[in-house]
């Protein structure tokens, strides 16, 4: 399988250097970059062949990934229309439907999307993946691997499902980041220097994250565990109620949710 990446930032990067980790051949990547210093960087990194221009580089391949800024995929898009006999079009432009690609496309019934998060620079993402009706179960196949060289992939059943994976794991980190953020500021309030309170809050999250997956239990019942009656933990968790933080948390992300439809909305309007 030959694979044709549509802009080689750092999503595309993550993707092809999880590919390349797996075995998957370099020689089979092919990137097309605006950027001369960004072709030689991915040139460099992976050894892959790399182009200015997409006829080349989507000539022969079984997958073209658009890895491209969302306000940016429209032009990609119409330019690389006349382009396509065939192929699969997967798309990791944030907030942009399958169903608009494909209209931009001349109706193209190939066409898939995924929403990886930023962990997956790391080979730890999760990636949410739907595909249009006009897949075969072996394009689908070879849609999965590409996000499966990163993380996790979650398929989803109906096309709406991307803006709340957008909303819970695309935008996920920051929320994590943000907690961690604030449990570390806490620390050097309470006397620790930064370098300190960052390994303390760090660590603890990762502790907690390999205790969670691990045990497989419920996360309600992995907090009960540490939250003895009377003790420190339920003093802080009792705050924490009072102050609204779950709410807040979950109306953060249903805010998330709704600007990911509204995004939709408004990039989808391109002719």
């Amino acid at each position: 399988m030959k694979i044709a990446f549509i802009g080689g930032g750092n999503m595309a990067g993550a993707l092809i250097g999880g590919l390349t980790g797996k075995g998957f051949a370099a020689a089979d990547i092919r990137v097309v970059e605006i950027t001369p210093e960004a072709r030689e960087r991915l040139k460099s990194r992976f050894g892959v062949a790399v182009y200015e221009d997409a006829a080349p580089a989507v000539a022969g391949a079984a997958v073209v990934v658009l890895a491209v800024k969302p306000q940016q995929l429209y032009p990609v898009v119409k330019q690389l229309a006349p382009l396509l006999d065939g192929q699969l079009v997967l798309s990791i432009a944030a907030g942009v439907r399958a169903s608009d690609i494909s209209r931009w496309l001349g109706d193209y019934p190939k066409v898939a999307r995924a929403m990886p998060n930023t962990p997956s620079m790391v080979s730890a993402g999760i990636s949410g993946l739907f595909a249009m009706p006009g897949l075969s179960e072996a394009e689908r196949r070879e849609a999965q691997s590409i996000l499966d060289a990163v993380g996790m992939t979650l398929w989803l059943h109906d096309e709406s499902q991307m803006d709340a994976v957008t909303a819970v794991s695309g935008s996920g980190p920051a929320y994590v980041f943000y907690y961690m953020q604030a449990l570390q500021e806490a620390a050097q309030e309470l006397g620790f220097s930064s370098e300190e309170a960052r390994t303390l809050a760090l660590e603890t999250f990762v502790g907690a994250c390999k205790l969670a997956a691990d045990s497989g239990e419920d996360f309600a019942l992995l907090r009960a565990k540490v939250t003895s009656k009377g003790g420190t933990t339920e003093r802080a968790i009792l705050s924490k109620e009072a102050a609204g933080v779950k709410a807040a948390i979950i109306a953060g992300v249903k805010a998330a949710h709704a600007r990911s439809a509204e995004l939709a909305e408004e990039l989808g309007k391109a002719e």
